[in-house]
């Protein structure tokens, strides 16, 4: 494939509800779009940085920087066969996944318009339709996080995962499960505690979770090793997955019996499948994470979820249970049984909603080689 340019866009949507999690607060989706242009054809891809360096050390403005002054120049000097040949040639470059990631997401989608085939089609996709979840963010008080639980369930989502924090997750989870006790729920702490509260950890053993996700600090497998032998809940580990390798160190230590693949987080696509068939290799379950992804980045995530060992509910929920308007159209929508439709035709923008799109970029730029 022949790149002849590319554009980067700046986009921020307005959000429902605000989403808070242990580290941070946001009314607002802010992200990058990465748009190729090559073979007559363009490919779509999403930055999924935040604004500040808080899920990890990546911002959209270190983002913008990497792309603009070290990947789009890389990109547009050579011709690529797969984009699988483009993630071997960057590897030199030193983390900045995310950036990575949403170059690379807009490769594989220009690369599956070329061949003509789905995104699932091209990575070995078995399902047509995938099982989800919602992620629901800290609340000021259970009376406004109740009703969002009920509307999860009428709406029909397989799972829901609450955020936690200390003194947001003992006591919320008690009134959950008196409520719901047949719910199927999870946790996320995104790094929120330390080995030292390993005994109050153990207390969420009493309700039944799926799992406990990331509760140490988000670069440790060591503490999370710890830790597992203390808990009955089992523990799904994020941040502190970056790669395949650190996906094996982690497991051969026992830090974690699930691993969450987000597609960002770990550089992208190519890397994703790398660490699901590893993780299927030794009957590791995995599940696709999310990080509120537009349209843009949440069509090829279903993609990624139709694999064989994606066998837990993803966070790749419909586009209104986030946005006010997302940005394609038709948008993602959950049906009855709480299942979303994988796309079945290649290319993100035949789904692109112009005039959303012009309406919520604030920035953009286009480079040629």
């Amino acid at each position: 494939m022949r790149i002849e340019g590319v554009e980067l866009r700046y986009v921020c949507l307005p959000l429902r509800t605000a989403f808070e999690t242990s580290f941070a607060r946001e009314t607002d989706k802010e992200c990058l779009l990465v748009r190729l242009f090559g073979e007559g054809l363009q490919g779509w891809g999403e930055v999924v940085a935040m604004s500040a360096p808080l899920y990890n050390e990546e911002t959209l403005e270190t983002c913008w920087h990497i792309l603009r002054d070290v990947l789009i120049p890389f990109t547009l000097k050579s011709d690529w066969d797969r984009p699988e040949d483009w993630c071997r040639a960057v590897g030199h470059i030193r983390r900045n996944y995310m950036a990575r990631a949403g170059l690379e997401a807009a490769l594989w989608d220009l690369y599956s318009q070329c061949q003509n085939l789905s995104l699932a089609q091209l990575w070995g996709g078995t399902r047509q339709r995938v099982e989800v979840g919602i992620s629901l963010g800290i609340e000021n008080t259970l009376e406004d996080l109740f009703p969002q639980i009920e509307a999860g369930i009428n709406q029909g989502y397989r799972r829901i995962k609450l955020k936690i924090k200390p003194g947001w997750d003992v006591q919320v989870l008690q009134a959950v499960r008196k409520r719901w006790p047949e719910l199927v729920l999870q946790v996320d702490a995104n790094s929120a505690y330390r080995l030292e509260q390993a005994e109050h950890l153990a207390e969420l053993d009493q309700f039944d979770l799926l799992l406990i996700e990331q509760p140490l600090e988000h670069d440790d497998i060591v503490d999370h090793a710890s830790l597992a032998g203390r808990l009955k809940t089992p523990i799904c580990l994020d941040e502190s997955i970056d790669s395949v390798d650190q996906c094996r160190r982690a497991l051969d230590l026992g830090s974690a019996k699930i691993i969450n693949i987000k597609p960002g987080r770990v550089g992208g696509y190519t890397a994703s499948r790398a660490i699901h068939d590893h993780c299927l290799s030794r009957s590791i379950p995995c599940w696709v994470g999310g990080m509120l992804e537009t349209g843009i980045g949440r069509l090829p995530n279903l993609a990624l979820a139709s694999m064989p060992n994606f066998t837990l509910p993803g966070d790749i929920s419909a586009s209104k249970r986030y946005f006010r308007r997302d940005l394609i159209d038709p948008e993602v929508v959950l049906e009855d049984d709480g299942r979303v439709r994988v796309p079945e035709r290649p290319g993100v923008g035949q789904f692109l909603d112009w005039k959303a799109l012009d309406l919520y970029t604030r920035r953009s730029e286009k480079y040629t080689g």
